[in-house]
């Protein structure tokens, strides 16, 4: 079914395969639907439609996909609190309500065939875990992703709003040219993924 992949476009984004070395936003799965661009647990996109109400662009985005998606909020403190370890862009699309199982694919150009480091803009309440594939058989092999709760937090919500950087989660071997790279969630952390970095460490 891969054939069936395109990358993601629209009258906004318009930049469609994204390219590596760089950051790879993970709101821009691929189209194709459920089985081929994405897999998720539930028909419904708990984010675009449902939280968030209205048809703007961030509140109504990709709201009849299942891949639940969200946006960064400033108001009341929400995602720009004091208990972030980085602070995130305000309105910045990202993937929520993640679940074991669940996954996005991504049409990507990988400039450089090379070893490269990963890192993560995210929220978790709990640990979790990730992992990173390609169909040319890259695979970052089980990657950690640290809780960023904080008890000192005391608006339970809020749990899942805390945002960090990991900046080197693992690695992985990509090849040049383009290709389908796929981001797996392994064990349940409640977690919200932003973006995905990738940075060239060694060519191959």
């Amino acid at each position: 079914k891969e054939e069936l992949n395109s990358a993601y476009s629209d009258d906004k984004y318009k930049q469609s395969i994204q390219t590596i070395p760089g950051k790879l936003h993970c709101e821009y799965y691929d189209l194709g639907g459920e089985g081929i661009a994405y897999h998720d647990t539930d028909s419904v996109n708990n984010g675009s439609g449902k939280l968030n109400k209205g048809n703007d662009y961030l509140s109504a985005f990709r709201k009849g996909e299942a891949v639940d998606i969200s946006y960064t909020k400033f108001h009341n403190n929400a995602d720009n609190s004091k208990f972030n370890l980085v602070q995130p862009q305000n309105g910045q699309l990202y993937i929520g309500w993640t679940e074991p199982g669940e996954w996005t694919r991504y049409m990507v150009e990988v400039s450089v065939t090379g070893t490269y480091q990963v890192g993560l803009m995210y929220t978790a309440n709990q640990d979790g875990k990730i992992e990173i594939t390609t169909n040319t058989g890259g695979a970052s092999g089980p990657l950690e992703i640290k809780s960023t709760y904080d008890p000192n937090d005391t608006i339970a919500w809020r749990q899942w709003h805390h945002w960090n950087f990991a900046e080197e989660l693992g690695e992985i071997e990509l090849k040049s040219g383009i290709q389908l790279l796929t981001l797996h969630t392994l064990e349940k952390g409640q977690m919200n993924y932003d973006y995905l970095s990738f940075e060239l460490k060694k060519n191959n």
